[in-house]
């Protein structure tokens, strides 16, 4: 190795070295130096004031100039110049190395002979691979897109296997390992002193460009850099702790000061609304210190325009003294794809579906490893080693198609059967469907937007009732899919949904008494049972679209509750964040849930606080379970909070859908019917029996009786409950307890699969085998007899429109909300009821505001009043309740149709055979069903609610991006810690050296 020639040979080669706090890497950045040859005549040090041993490691015989701390890289470059225009004015290549960049062996000479075979080049750029790992690709020169990501045409911890190995003409290179002509840096001004640190390259390559200057990159020369700025290993007054503020800063000012003028306002605009995407992007992926400095850019170069305008006009300036104009053609070449963004975005969606599905592991496994680290010799360590290269030889040999390995995988084959049969028995949900509890979909889902935004209603003779808070729900899926889509997807697909997670969660439920989990033919029928849970208890037939929803998402949130269990303190807070969020939409179809979920966690961590106070008592285990049980009260405060300041704290405990629901005894919750619609009750019973002779395995005892417990807890809620009745306008309703059914129907099948497990695992006596067959066959008997049942019993759901109002009131009544509709129905002799119908009648969600508005008391005397003795002033009431049709559907009472047609004020209209009609000759005002105004409360909520589905979204989303400090994708973890641990010389110096070689 031969050290730079003294300064009195004229150079032809100048190595400017730009250092700062690099100690760690100088030692080999400085061996990589004398490795270069003759051709290196010169190197000229610039130390910013650094406080550790830079100066100290540096080559005596470099130049040193020394600088305060607070000198930006343009400015510590300028000083270079400066000294080398001083001191060697003949110079016509600088070469710009970095304190934490080293050059391979013969890099400069690859690079001159570039230059050399190329005149027409005046910046040269190596390729850069990582260190310390010097086998990952870093940069082969970069451009910049329109959304200001630095573009370098590489994978993400792509290896270097020469598959990029030839020069090319590029936007720009980095400035590490940048060789350019002087003369050609200083006509150009140097580097922009408004990018202290970082984006420099990228502006100084295009303004090169712009200029007519050729920016070549050049494989044969290698350069290994650290990044150590980029990833956070080393911070510097000038970017403190906010490296990606700096980044993005100096990607935007760059785009906006070198943009033209005529396309410098949509700039501003996509550059605006870029922003405020990649900061949503930004909290899906768990980073809010990024989306905060994404904004912070943002508002200090587009909102503070200063600085681009002072830009502009410098480089204004300097193409009027070079008299050209600036190539953009040439530059236009050279940027990143315009479809390049987009690309990008479906990366992201795909990292977000790979990381979500990756976080999904079993607890379960997770505490076999760490129990099998804990002890590499037991049992367990042993078996988990064996089931690990017993997978490694499966995925060898395994055809990757999914037809084939459908086709030859047996469970697989039986649950696409068992789904196709789920789709077939429920085909008449296909289409427009109401009926029984389930009230018509509206025709937008702008209509279910506005009853969930709105605080009055204008519906019967309008309410202040809030919206049921499943219509959110339902208002997000209709946004997408379209309201009558979105019934049929509810309807036809929680029963799926419903199998998938069962199937999860008892995997993982297998495991507590078998590490190799239940049987998959056994998950399959446990699965399948569950999953007809809702139809054989008779809600998917009545149209009781909320237990159908909450029972496919049940076990998803049982599986969730799992994580309340992980060692890791980290996983068991996000746990608390995701059942929150599962909580909070179960029981916005089923309110009861979140009372069924509260006594539980109320009963374990009582019992915890008995067995196990001080573990308990901490809040890394107490906190998750009661923010699972908070966020539900938040996310759901538009609803329940005016519900019970208004009266109605009765919508709190019904069953959703249309009113009254149904009354369950002891007999039907234990058998999971809802009273006589439900399947026969022997096939309940058959599960019941199957749950209590689980209790008999020694081996699976223990988890069946916490089945059983959480059985009994929930019994409990049911039974304080039931003696509970919410009064209506019309009628007495009971609570709903198809939640608790549903939860006592999961225990049951789960304590079935633990208790089978318990079985097939220890021999049991010889008079138990016999007792065991039976109960297998049973067990099998359950899930069939119930999809058998399905297949071949009718429901309530229809596609027909029933409606007896005739057409042209209904066309009326949609043009506003005052033409309303008063329907009488009954007779004298057997008592009248009336509803109001106004625009496309009650749909999904309005039905239960009006069921929990109170009776008004002056409407009912105005309708009493008009069907007795009708006289001109209460048919003047009546307009201004914003009647404007009276109708009598058939059978017509004909006393009352005949005092109808007495009364002054009410004209006879056409009507269908059998009923009367008529029509309310008067003005109807045209808010004559206006409430008072927004009320602010609401407002408020709506905000909360708003603000707080982003926070729980960014609480429960996977982390896709590995922290900025971390500087790779984990694959050379050996070489960070030669990296970490060493001196900063040697184990480097051999790496290199061979790579030289």
């Amino acid at each position: 190795m031969s050290s730079p020639a003294p300064s009195s040979v004229p150079p032809s080669v100048v190595a400017l070295l730009v250092t700062h706090d690099g100690a760690r890497w100088l030692p080999g950045v400085v061996e990589g130096i004398r490795e270069q040859g003759p051709a290196l005549r010169r190197v000229v040090a610039v130390d910013t004031g650094s406080k550790d041993d830079s100066r100290a490691l540096l080559d005596p015989s470099f130049d040193l100039v020394e600088t305060g701390s607070a000198t930006t890289y343009p400015e510590a470059v300028a000083l270079g110049l400066e000294h080398v225009a001083a001191s060697a004015p003949e110079t016509e290549w600088v070469w710009l190395l970095h304190d934490d960049s080293r050059p391979a062996p013969g890099a400069l000479d690859a690079l001159l002979a570039a230059a050399e075979r190329r005149p027409d080049v005046d910046l040269l750029g190596p390729k850069v691979r990582e260190w310390p790992s010097l086998r990952r690709l870093v940069e082969l020169g970069v451009t910049i897109s329109g959304t200001g990501r630095r573009e370098t045409g590489l994978e993400r911890g792509e290896y270097d296997q020469g598959q990029h190995d030839e020069e090319r003409e590029v936007l720009a290179v980095g400035s590490a390992g940048l060789l350019v002509r002087r003369r050609v840096l200083e006509d150009l001004g140097g580097f922009d002193p408004h990018l202290p640190l970082f984006g420099n390259d990228l502006d100084l390559g295009w303004r090169a460009t712009a200029a007519g200057h050729t920016t070549l990159v050049v494989p044969d020369a290698v350069l290994f850099h650290a990044e150590a700025a980029h990833r956070g290993v080393r911070r510097t007054p000038l970017t403190g702790r906010h490296t990606h503020y700096q980044e993005r800063r100096a990607a935007l000012y760059t785009l906006l000061v070198n943009a033209s003028a005529a396309s410098l306002p949509w700039r501003v605009v996509r550059l605006t609304f870029g922003t405020l995407l990649r900061m949503v992007g930004f909290l899906l992926v768990r980073s809010p210190g990024e989306a905060l400095d994404d904004l912070a850019a943002l508002v200090s170069v587009v909102f503070r325009p200063g600085t681009v305008r002072a830009g502009r006009r410098e480089r204004r300036e300097r193409e009027a003294r070079r008299g050209t104009p600036p190539d953009t053609e040439r530059v236009r070449r050279l940027l990143a794809p315009a479809w390049l963004p987009y690309r990008h975005g479906l990366d992201l969606v795909g990292d977000l579906v790979s990381a979500a599905s990756s976080q999904a592991a079993d607890v379960a496994e997770r505490r076999r490893e760490a129990a099998a680290a804990l002890d590499p010799s037991s049992q367990a360590a042993a078996r988990l080693r064996a089931e690990r290269a017993a997978r490694e030889e499966d995925y060898e040999l395994a055809d990757t198609g999914a037809v084939a390995r459908l086709l030859t995988n047996p469970v697989a084959l039986v649950l696409a059967l068992v789904v196709v049969g789920m789709l077939v028995a429920a085909r008449t949900a296909f289409g427009q469907v109401s009926g029984g509890a389930l009230a018509p979909a509206p025709a937008a889902a702008g209509d279910w937007w506005a009853l969930h935004l709105q605080t009055w209603h204008p519906l019967a003779f309008g309410t202040d009732v809030p919206a049921p808070p499943y219509v959110a729900v339902l208002a997000l899926l209709g946004s997408v899919l379209g309201p009558e889509v979105t019934v049929t997807v509810l309807l036809v697909g929680s029963v799926p949904l419903g199998l998938w997670g069962a199937f999860r969660f008892l995997r993982v439920a297998g495991r507590l008494v078998s590490p190799l989990g239940a049987p998959r033919w056994l998950l399959v029928g446990a699965s399948t049972t569950y999953a007809l849970a809702p139809v054989t208890a008779g809600a998917w037939g009545e149209g009781r679209l909320g237990l159908v929803v909450a029972g496919g998402l049940l076990p998803w949130l049982a599986h969730a509750a799992l994580g309340f269990v992980e060692p890791a303190v980290d996983r068991r807070r996000r746990a608390g964040w995701r059942v929150g969020l599962l909580l909070a939409i179960v029981a916005a179809f089923a309110p009861v849930a979140w009372l069924v979920a509260a006594a539980l966690v109320l009963a374990v961590l009582v019992v915890g606080l008995v067995v196990a106070r001080g573990v308990v008592a901490s809040r890394d285990v107490a906190g998750p379970p009661l923010v699972a049980l908070g966020v539900p009260l938040v996310l759901l405060a538009p609803w329940w909070l005016p519900a019970v300041l208004g009266g109605h704290a009765g919508a709190l405990l019904v069953e959703t859908g249309r009113l009254p629901g149904p009354a369950l005894a002891a007999t039907d919750l234990l058998l999971g019917r809802l009273g006589d619609s439900g399947a026969p009750r022997w096939i309940g019973a058959v599960l019941v029996v199957l749950a209590l002779l689980a209790l008999v395995p020694r081996a699976s005892r223990i988890p069946v009786t916490l089945c059983w417990l959480v059985a009994l807890v929930t019994s409990l809620v049911a039974v304080l409950l039931s003696p509970v009745t919410v009064t209506l306008a019309s009628t007495d309703t009971p609570v709903g307890l198809g939640a608790p059914l549903l939860v006592l129907q999961a225990c049951l099948v789960t304590a079935v699969v633990l208790g089978a497990q318990g079985a097939v695992r220890n021999r049991v006596a010889r008079p138990l085998q016999v007792l065991t067959a039976v109960g297998t066959v049973a067990a099998l008997v359950v899930p069939v007899a119930g999809a058998a049942w399905w297949a071949t019993s009718g429901d309530d759901l229809t596609s027909a429109d029933d409606t007896l109002v005739p057409a042209y009131m209904l066309q009326r009544a949609s043009t506003g909300s005052q033409h309303g509709v008063l329907v009488v129905r009954g007779s004298v002799e057997d008592g009248l009821s009336y509803t109001v119908r106004r625009g496309d009648g009650l749909t999904l969600g309005e039905d239960e505001v009006v069921a929990l508005t109170d009776a008004d008391p002056a409407a009912t005397a105005t309708v009493r009043e008009l069907v007795s003795r009708p006289t001109p002033e209460t048919v003047d009431r009546l307009a201004d309740l914003g009647v404007e049709f009276v109708l009598l559907p058939r059978p017509a009472d004909g006393a009352v149709a005949a005092s109808l047609d007495a009364a002054s004020g009410l004209a006879q209209a056409s009507s269908p055979p059998g009923s009367r009609a008529w029509l309310v000759d008067r003005e109807v005002p045209v808010d004559a069903v206006a409430g008072d105004g927004t009320s602010w409360l609401r407002v408020g909520l709506l905000v909360v609610q708003g603000v707080f589905v982003l926070v729980v979204l960014v609480q429960v989303a996977p982390t896709v991006r590995a922290r900025r400090r971390d500087g790779s994708d984990g694959d050379d973890d050996a070489d960070e810690r030669d990296d970490r641990e060493g001196d900063g010389s040697r184990p480097r110096v051999r790496a290199t050296s061979e790579v030289g070689r």
